[in-house]
Formats: C-alpha cells, structure tokens, sequence
C-alpha cells in the first residue's frame, strides 16, 4: 500500500452517521466480553484488538468452549465463530435496534446465551441499544478507512510499547470511548478517583497515547496522549512535532491526524509525539525511567 492507502482522510463531518451507528454497534459486542470475562486490571478484560481484517474480542470463554465476534471491515460482516459452528451478518445501512436483534438471534442459534446492560456507555443522551433506531447508518468505504487507519497506528503503538520494559498495556481498542491506545505504568498507586470505570482504569499512575475520531474538543480525528494524575506544569512542557500542542479543555496533548496523514513519514511522527508527550509527564512525575524503559531499540518505523 501507499502512503494515502495507508492514511486516508477521515473526515468527520462526512462520516459522523457512520461513526455514531458503528460505536453503537461496538458496544452491544463490547457488553458481551465485558458481561462474560473476569475482570482484569483497568478493564483490559473489555477491549478489542486490531487484526488483518478489522476489529476482535479475542476468544471470549464460554460453557467449558469458547466464541470470538470480529468486525471485518473488508467485507463488512460481523462473524460470529463458536467452538461449535459459526454466524455471520452484514454490515450494512440498519438501526442499532435491528443489530441488537439480528446477533442476539445467532448467538441463541449457536447456543449463547447472554445478556448485557442496554444502556450506551460515554455517550450523551443514551438510548437502550434495543429501542435505537435512530442511528441506522453504515457506509463501507469511511468503515474500511477507519480500520486501515486503525491497523497503521496499531502497528506504531506495538513498537512504542515495546520500548518499556515496565507494566504497559496491549496495544487495545475501548468501544466505550472508541480509541484505540497503549498505556504505560509506573507500579504506583494513584489518588483514588469516583466511578465504577474510572476508579479501576486510573488505579494506577500511568502515561497513555493513542488515536480517536475526533468530537467534543477536538474538529477531527487527532492522536492524544496525557499523563493521569497530570504532574503539575505538564501541559507547559515543550513536544513534538511541531504540531503538536496542549488542549486545556481536554487537558491532553494533541496531534491532528491530517497532520500526520500529510507528513513525509506518518508513522515516524505518531512515534516522535508519542515519545516527546511520555518524556515530558514522566520527567515531571519522576518515574524511575532507568528500571522501566528498555536502552536499546530497533526501530522498524515507517
């Protein structure tokens, strides 16, 4: 692939619809890992990852067998495999209500039985997944250039992380706040923090990077990084690229992907914004950076 293939745009204006139907979508399977896994730390057990063809669960066990969902982004088929049979459906223009039915169906035709709390996750104004059908939208071609995007940056993210000899996590994507990230650890505790989700996530202190569609503080679809709990004066620290800047709304550092979709060397610049951004925070926060970083490194960045 070239370097477009391999960065396409993504605007969000033009996508939203999708983007809003597909986040949907990823939730009602992010529900049934998350309803059928023992809890791991900071929720690891919920996430996806990227593969070849779009987005897994990973096995998910089940009655002494096993099943994973994938989304695949190349023919646009949800694929249910089970360690008896398997399902599939189309990814296609329906509401969120219709795919909540249609793979409910097949995971009783293969002999899954589950059920998941119907309320969306870090959404405003949630509707029940089986009660949506407001969000009806799916168009293949911004669908398959999210994955592409997602498969490019996961490949920078696996090298990132494996420059850190401490507790990192896989390189994993959250259907709740839909990115895809890697977080660093440095085995202290952190100020306990209210809620369910956050109370786990940041138990914790730790360093994260990672790539989302865009909204709220952000026009489009941008690279982050931040540092939990954010040592003092972090957001005054110089990064890079040059691009690069601090969003005080956000309180993360920023890198938008059309700028990094337009420079000479994409995936060298995700690295450089990634590194600069961990530097900074854990130089403020004084990690023990000699025990938990690894010295020698073979880049294979493109």
């Amino acid at each position: 692939m070239n370097k477009d293939e391999n960065w396409p745009a993504l605007p969000l204006e033009e996508w939203q619809p999708t983007y809003k139907t597909l986040h949907m979508w990823t939730q009602i399977v992010g529900k049934i890992r998350l309803t059928l896994t023992p809890l791991q730390n900071h929720w690891w057990n919920t996430a996806f990852y990227v593969n070849e063809r779009g987005l897994t669960t990973s096995s998910i066990p089940y009655r002494g067998g096993a099943f994973e969902i994938q989304f695949d982004f190349v023919n646009h088929r949800l694929e249910v495999k089970t360690s008896g049979g398997e399902r599939s459906l189309p990814l296609s223009p329906k509401s969120v209500a219709a795919f909540y039915r249609e793979l409910f169906s097949q995971l009783r035709e293969l002999g899954v039985d589950v059920q998941i709390n119907l309320k969306p996750q870090e959404v405003p104004n949630p509707i029940p997944f089986d009660q949506d059908d407001t969000n009806a939208s799916y168009d293949p071609i911004y669908a398959n250039r999210l994955w592409r995007i997602l498969l490019s940056t996961d490949s920078v993210f696996q090298e990132f992380r494996s420059r850190f000899v401490g507790k990192s996590s896989p390189v994993h994507f959250f259907w709740g706040s839909f990115d895809l990230c890697c977080t660093r650890f440095n085995g202290r505790p952190a100020p306990p923090r209210k809620g369910i989700i956050t109370s786990e996530a940041y138990s914790h202190e730790c360093i994260s990077v990672g790539w989302w569609p865009g909204g709220g503080g952000a026009a489009g679809p941008a690279f982050y990084a931040y540092a939990a709990p954010e040592p003092k004066g972090c957001g005054e620290q110089p990064v890079s690229p040059v691009k690069a800047a601090y969003s005080g709304q956000l309180r993360e550092f920023l890198l938008m992907y059309d700028d990094v979709r337009t420079d000479r060397s994409p995936g060298a610049a995700i690295m450089e914004f990634a590194e600069s951004t961990y530097e900074a925070a854990a130089r403020l926060a004084n990690w023990d950076r000699s025990s938990l970083e690894r010295h020698s490194v073979n880049p294979i960045v493109r």
